[in-house]
């Protein structure tokens, strides 16, 4: 089959990899333009592109497709299908209908639950027992189109965001294969969502990085590990702001005030509004990311009030 494919982060890497090493033609990749990164600030190719010139795939980068220009450069390619995976970019239906078989996508999570931009993040802090990728007909409603094979990835006590993310990114990859085979061989189902099961997984802001003690430890550890590795959840300690990395759920019960460090067995355990989080790993602005034994080491902690 010819296909496109429209991408740009890492997340989708595997997906094009994939299809790169598969009996199909990839012939035209789609992704942002060059954007300024780095402390130098000078423009950086996305994940994607990058990958495209490594295989001499031609490749587009459009602002958007207001231009008429750019519907007819894509209505030129004339191909069966066109894989969406994290382009950034809501397409107009014009595109949607340009390739002969329409457009697909690969969502980070079990549709309908978490539509949006933050799937991964939201199922993690929400304490979900599950999650996984939908691959779905692309329509004009955000994330709401039939959906053509879902797969399921447990979420572990120990997974963050990247973790996941990493396995998701995968699982994508393998699943889109398959549904571009049953496009092939005309064999492709679709399911439509149930409207009253959406779930919304709304953009991280930055202001929910910070930690409130007052929460429980099962709270605390949930949102730690889903904030990792953006934009890493903070707190204060002794008025400059400690970035919390990682920790782990203790059996413990504490009486301190939140927020209040208890080193005793040398480990930065923190009492909460219901039970104490352990951190494992912690930052502190101009340093490097320690472990919390290391921390102790370096500096006073037992007894802290952590986040005043």
């Amino acid at each position: 089959m010819k296909i496109i494919f429209a991408g740009t982060p890492d997340f989708a890497v595997p997906t094009l990899r994939a299809l790169v090493n598969s009996t199909h033609d990839v012939c035209a990749v789609y992704t942002q333009p060059d954007r300024p990164a780095g402390r130098g600030r000078k423009l950086s190719a996305s994940p994607i592109k990058q990958l495209a010139q490594a295989h001499d795939i031609p490749v587009y980068q459009p602002e958007n497709f207001k231009q008429p220009e750019s519907l007819a450069q894509l209505a030129s390619l004339n191909a069966d299908l066109m894989v969406v995976i994290a382009y950034g970019l809501i397409l107009p239906q014009a595109v949607l209908d340009s390739p002969q078989l329409g457009c697909i996508n690969v969502h980070g999570s079990l549709l309908p639950r978490w539509r949006g931009a933050a799937p991964i993040h939201r199922a993690l802090m929400a304490g979900d027992s599950k999650t996984g990728i939908t691959i779905m007909k692309v329509a004009k409603k955000l994330d709401a189109g039939d959906m053509l094979l879902k797969i399921e990835c447990p979420i572990g006590a120990n997974d963050t965001s990247g973790s996941l993310h990493d396995i998701l990114a995968q699982i994508g990859a393998d699943g889109l294969i398959q549904v571009v085979e049953q496009f092939q061989q005309g064999s492709v189902t679709a399911e439509v969502q149930d409207e009253s099961l959406v779930t919304y997984a709304h953009k991280l802001e930055k202001h929910e990085a910070v930690l409130d003690w007052q929460d429980s430890a099962i709270e605390l550890d949930r949102k730690i590990r889903g904030l990792n590795p953006w934009p890493v959840a903070q707190t204060l300690f002794k008025g400059e702001v400690l970035r919390v990395w990682n920790c782990v759920l203790t059996d413990k019960t504490s009486d301190l005030p939140p927020g209040t460090l208890n080193c005793s067995e040398h480990a930065l355990d923190v009492a909460t509004g219901a039970g104490v989080v352990r951190l494992l790993e912690v930052q502190l602005p101009g340093g490097k990311r320690i472990a919390g034994k290391d921390f102790l080491n370096a500096y006073p902690a037992d007894g802290a009030r952590l986040g005043v």
